[in-house]
């Protein structure tokens, strides 16, 4: 084998797995968090517990989350089972939405009813004059490919993130256009998604996951 081929192959079996915080108070009011500093509620905790258990099982290799404490606190869950130490920072935060944080989805349309249809249009928009998802994507994707640069071969990264910020992330490494982005779809409360590298670059093997993944058989039959 060449080595650009085992370097290839080395590549091909690392996996990220992108996993979303616990519940919150907010989540339950469907209130916009954003950069918004919110713990978990108890509910959120067990969520976290439960879902720490099932990912330790894949033997991760590596944990970064979000500074935010409803990501540290999800984070921490995984890293009491794993023994693995979590780098923290605020590169993964959720997207900063200035005026919108803190309003519920209604006060949300009735408010920023125009600009609220024009981000759902896969439009550049500041949302409450905050961040755009390019940016958000340009501050956190580099950072997950960093940590899963230090992986070892066949190594799997932990991701402890917002789904905001998790779906931006995965369409950046997907090469997606922005606009589509918003087709990912949401994450639920601790559920993840699983990204795996290949010869031609990364692909989504799971999303919005609550369950280990399965194999896939038969794939392109």
């Amino acid at each position: 084998m060449s080595a650009t081929h085992a370097a290839t192959a080395a590549r091909s079996g690392r996996k990220i797995v992108l996993w979303r915080h616990g519940q919150t108070s907010w989540n339950l009011e469907r209130r916009f968090q954003g950069s918004t500093d919110i713990e978990l509620t108890e509910t959120g905790l067990a969520q976290a517990r439960r879902s720490a258990r099932l990912l330790a099982s894949l033997k991760p290799d590596a944990i970064v989350a979000s500074d935010l404490k409803r990501a540290a606190a999800t984070a921490a869950e995984l890293s009491a089972v794993t023994g693995l130490p979590v780098a923290h920072t605020e590169a993964l935060r959720e997207t900063y939405a200035g005026e919108w944080q803190g309003l519920t989805h209604e006060e949300i349309v009735e408010k920023y009813g125009e600009q609220y249809a024009a981000w759902k249009r896969g439009e550049p928009v500041r949302r409450g004059g905050g961040e755009l998802e390019t940016e958000v994507a340009d501050r956190a994707a580099p950072v997950v490919l960093d940590h899963t640069g230090r992986l070892p071969a066949n190594g799997t990264l932990v991701v402890v993130s917002h789904g905001g910020t998790i779906r931006t992330t995965i369409g950046r490494l997907l090469g997606l256009e922005a606009h589509s982005w918003e087709s990912l779809g949401g994450l639920s409360n601790c559920c993840w998604s699983v990204l795996g590298e290949g010869a031609r670059g990364w692909r989504l093997l799971e999303h919005n996951a609550g369950t280990l993944p399965e194999p896939v058989l038969g794939d392109d039959d």
